[in-house]
């Protein structure tokens, strides 16, 4: 019926106004009639009557979709879109940056190690003290009282640049030297005379132009090892006299000469120093202190310098190397001391401490300047060796320890740090609290396993240093 209204419209060009009218009326119609066919047609196909074309099982459908031709588009539904497009966008970066950024929190709680020691890793340098005089010491308050402890611990002679230069002994003790006992108190040895003789600041030097060779005992009288020593001496001075050696005894009193042992760099009481034209030869004597010791030690430097004398004499253009003839090696008084030692977690002292079994030191020659190379607690994780940073363990660690910050990786503070003394009667003492850390960086919460892929556990320190005067 619209066709023929229509035509009867176009039959009709005198009146404008209701042509235009018209044919906007019936193009309308023709649209809405051509568009409700199409949905018909649709809707047939969704009710499942498209002909046979979909099967029994689709009219179960429970989630039928709306066709897009009865939805419509408005400005208010594309402004909702792009803004939620946005807040989308914006949870998906930020969420991906916060689970590539690493976050740290921290706790105090109490300590599960149930360890009863822990290991306690040192390697320290000790500018001007002998290896000889130092001991390694350990108390704590559980009644631990271990002096000079050498299990797992190494000392190296340093020279003057400060270069390991002589190992002085692995798992080393300090030999308690022998005296002898003497029946004759020093004033009746004293009555026919002094063999050794005293030395003062007058006659140092016009003793040692007069012997080619001496034996010189420099001896503080308040050290008890030296008042054991003196009738010792003193026979021994007879002894080489009776026997006619060409070897000056004497002995010097430090404390009424103080200067004249500083400068012949005495640090111990009683030091027995070889010299040989006018010249000490080190190291000191520090064998056993009887006569028979004494004397076959002489002898053996007259024997090994009547030697030395021949051979020189047969062969004066021989440029081979000759044989010793007891000359000063460099004994410079520096000594490094390395190791590590299992202690218990309680409070206690670990002491480096300048000391010997078998003399009084010096205090007016003892320096305890000393520069701490390494300090730390636990297994150590920094400075080892080439091949132990290879292993498992240490890529574990050092995979962990990229994350850690650098305010939560005092585990070694004290590293490459120099503490220097000015003065004599005065040392360093170090307080440290050692905090036990656990890392777990990435694992799942509350993992607390040594054995987890990403949980470490780590001491930290808090160190503080000062100085102490002592009389």
């Amino acid at each position: 019926s619209l066709l023929p209204h229509s035509t009867s419209l176009r039959l009709q060009p005198q009146h404008p106004s209701l042509f235009e009218t018209t044919t906007g009326v019936s193009l309308s119609f023709l649209a809405l009639y051509i568009r409700q066919h199409t949905l018909s047609s649709k809707m047939n196909n969704i009710n499942g009557h498209g002909g046979g074309r979909r099967s029994a099982m689709a009219s179960m459908d429970f989630y039928r979709r709306v066709p897009k031709d009865l939805t419509e588009a408005t400005s208010l539904g594309a402004i909702m879109s792009i803004a939620a497009i946005a807040v989308m966008t914006i949870l998906f970066l930020s969420e991906t940056i916060a689970f590539a950024r690493t976050s740290m929190g921290t706790a105090i709680t109490l300590d599960e190690n149930d360890q009863p020691q822990i290991r306690l890793n040192f390697n320290i340098t000790l500018m001007d003290l002998h290896c000889d005089f130092v001991s390694v010491d350990v108390w704590d308050t559980l009644g631990t009282n271990r002096q000079n402890v050498t299990k797992n611990i190494e000392k190296w002679q340093l020279d003057e640049e400060g270069q390991r230069r002589i190992f002085s002994g692995r798992n080393r003790e300090q030999r308690e030297v022998v005296h002898e006992e003497h029946e004759e108190t020093l004033e009746e040895l004293h009555e026919d005379g002094e063999q050794a003789v005293e030395l003062t600041p007058d006659n140092f030097q016009e003793f040692l132009n007069e012997h080619e060779m001496a034996f010189i005992d420099m001896y503080a009288p308040w050290c008890i090892w030296c008042q054991r020593l003196h009738p010792t001496w003193e026979k021994f001075g007879e002894e080489v006299h009776k026997l006619r050696m060409p070897v000056g005894v004497g002995k010097v009193n430090c404390v009424t000469y103080p200067q004249l042992c500083k400068d012949q760099k005495v640090m111990a009481f009683p030091t027995l120093r070889w010299y040989k034209n006018k010249e000490m030869i080190l190291p000191d004597y520090k064998m056993d202190r009887t006569v028979d010791a004494l004397v076959g030690y002489t002898k053996r430097k007259l024997e090994m310098e009547e030697k030395y004398k021949n051979w020189e004499a047969n062969n004066p253009s021989d440029n081979r190397m000759k044989p010793s003839a007891g000359n000063s090696r460099p004994e410079h008084p520096g000594c490094q001391v390395s190791g590590h030692l299992m202690v218990n977690r309680v409070p206690g002292n670990f002491h480096i401490e300048a000391k010997s079994v078998n003399h009084n030191l010096n205090a007016a020659m003892t320096n305890l300047t000393h520069r701490v190379n390494h300090l730390s607690f636990g297994e150590p994780i920094t400075k080892l060796a080439p091949h132990m940073e290879k292993t498992p363990f240490m890529r574990k660690v050092k995979r962990i320890l990229k994350q850690v910050p650098e305010e939560h990786k005092q585990f070694n503070p004290m590293d490459d740090k120099e503490y220097i003394t000015s003065k004599f009667h005065q040392a360093y003492h170090h307080y440290i609290k050692v905090v036990s850390t656990h890392l777990n960086m990435g694992s799942s919460r509350g993992a607390e396993s040594f054995n987890d892929v990403n949980s470490i556990s780590v001491y930290q320190m808090l160190e503080q240093s000062q100085i102490v005067f002592y009389d």
